[in-house]
């Protein structure tokens, strides 16, 4: 379940913010994004009147970082 970042577009808004395939959308401008539909995810991602979009993502390497340090 969850939105991914399935395609990055090169020098794209994506790109530019530093996101990676794999990526998952946990929050867009605030709104919960974890049990969204693609059509919902997509129509909250490309609000015409919103000129500054912010994103809270999660990147499997970042867990599997914390996880390994938290073993440690």
């Amino acid at each position: 379940q969850g939105i991914y970042v399935t395609r990055v577009t090169e020098g794209g808004p994506a790109e530019v913010a530093g996101l990676q395939i794999g990526d998952k959308i946990m929050q867009v401008n605030g709104w919960d994004m974890t049990m969204v539909t693609h059509d919902q995810a997509r129509k909250r991602l490309t609000k015409r009147n919103e000129e500054v979009v912010r994103l809270l993502v999660t990147r499997k390497s970042l867990q599997k970082a914390v996880q390994q340090s938290m073993m440690s």
